[in-house]
């Protein structure tokens, strides 16, 4: 290149000049986040796809050289099964029973929390405390200290006044399975249920109380309505960590007594009869699950932020 072309280029205008094109710069963007994102498909893309693959195999892990293809007949059992099927039937009424008390207590605590008074930080930290525990160990203290028939909290209480001494998790195992759970989730759809309540429109509480509204009807016509929104997020986003909890079963039950949901059904598949190919099956099935409320769940939230910006 001569001189003279040179001082040519450098004298040309700016919008002249050759500039990258916008799909080189798209990707100069996104290149910091290659790493992460090839990080993510090794850790939970590849062993999904083994799983599904493996989910088509008849596969024992104690005989490994008599695995064959059997097409779709492990979804066919996990469908067909009466144990699994119970599994499921547990699964769903387990997450729908600590969903609906989760959300209810939830949001009886936002109201509370909503209101000014003394103490009120002291008291939002030590209700957010539950979900903050690791969830075996809230298990085992549900277990130990509040259910144990000899010295747990609850027969201690009942023989103070008298009461009766009952093996909790004998007689209602479901429930306490079910009960340790709402005490962990409830502080989780109190937080969710608490923002809603903050982003209220407060002119338009106050412009209702002019009118002569009681505070049930500004609960009924105004705070629910606005929460709805809050509390399909709530029931999404809990119906997801529920579905797939393993932790609360195994502690406290072990599966046992009509408790045992699907998480745990894929883990005696797995672990207890080394059934790889169908644990593989009902871990696909799982999945799907969990991802179609997720879908919902993302759409909900992204509905959330359409309206709060508009609203700003």
């Amino acid at each position: 290149m001569t001189a003279t072309t040179t001082a040519r280029l450098a004298a040309a205008p700016a919008g002249t000049r050759k500039q990258p094109s916008a799909r080189l710069r798209a990707w100069a963007t996104r290149a910091p986040l290659l790493p992460a994102l090839v990080f993510m498909i090794a850790v939970t893309q590849l062993p999904f796809v083994a799983t599904l693959v493996i989910s088509f195999f008849d596969w024992n892990a104690l005989y490994p050289k008599a695995r064959h293809f059997t097409g779709l007949d492990n979804y066919r059992q996990v469908l067909t099964d009466a144990d699994l099927r119970h599994s499921v039937w547990t699964t769903v009424l387990l997450t729908a029973a600590v969903v609906l008390a989760s959300l209810v207590l939830g949001l009886a605590l936002a109201l509370l929390l909503d209101r000014r008074f003394r103490g009120r930080g002291i008291v939002r930290t030590l209700l957010i405390a539950p979900f903050l525990v690791v969830p075996v160990a809230a298990a085992l203290l549900w277990k130990h200290v509040l259910y144990n028939p000899e010295y747990g909290l609850l027969n201690g209480l009942l023989h103070y006044v008298g009461g009766p001494q009952p093996d909790w998790i004998s007689r209602t195992p479901l429930l306490a399975v079910e009960a340790s759970l709402v005490w962990q989730w409830t502080p989780f759809m109190m937080l969710i249920l608490l923002a809603g309540l903050q982003s209220r429109d407060q002119q338009q509480i106050e412009a209702a109380r002019v009118d002569g509204a009681n505070d049930w009807q500004i609960f009924r016509h105004l705070t629910l309505p606005h929460l709805r929104r809050y509390l399909e997020l709530g029931a999404l986003l809990g119906s997801i960590y529920i579905v797939q909890n393993f932790d609360a079963v195994f502690t406290i039950t072990s599966g046992g007594l009509g408790t045992a949901n699907l998480p745990y059904t894929v883990y005696q598949s797995f672990y207890q009869a080394h059934e790889n190919g169908l644990a593989s099956a009902a871990g696909v099935l799982v999945v799907i699950g969990s991802i179609i409320i997720a879908t919902f769940a993302l759409r909900v939230v992204s509905s959330l932020f359409r309206e709060e910006v508009s609203r700003a």
